[in-house]
């Protein structure tokens, strides 16, 4: 039962991933180099995450959760065209909420056995 729970948390995070970086490719004239970093790095912590067995998979679903939020936000504020120091403020302001949660997550006493 964990194995298949690990292999449908690893294919929704590989679904999820690609979704990501499909949306970089699309970023328009809006697009802040950092905050779409800092999206990419946030998601490789969750998927090494996932490889090493620190997530399990409700933890991966939530964290995920929280960075399709995260983008949704982000979109909707550069429906506009652009993004204002306060919007910028605000996506900086999730992630580094969703960074704090990432750390707390893959450090807590929980864990998968990884095969």
């Amino acid at each position: 039962m964990k194995r298949i729970a690990l292999a449908v948390s690893l294919t929704i995070s590989a679904c999820f991933a690609a979704t990501l970086l499909a949306g970089f490719a699309f970023a328009g004239p809006a697009a802040d180099p950092r905050i779409q970093q800092r999206e990419v790095n946030q998601e490789n912590r969750i998927q090494q995450g996932v490889q090493s067995g620190q997530l399990t998979p409700r933890e991966t679903g939530r964290l995920e959760a929280q960075q399709a939020k995260i983008k949704q936000d982000e979109a909707r504020m550069k429906a506009d065209g652009n993004l204002t120091k306060a919007e910028r403020k605000k996506l900086t302001r999730e992630q580094n909420r969703a960074s704090k949660n990432i750390y707390r997550k893959k450090h807590n006493e929980r864990a998968v056995a990884v095969q």
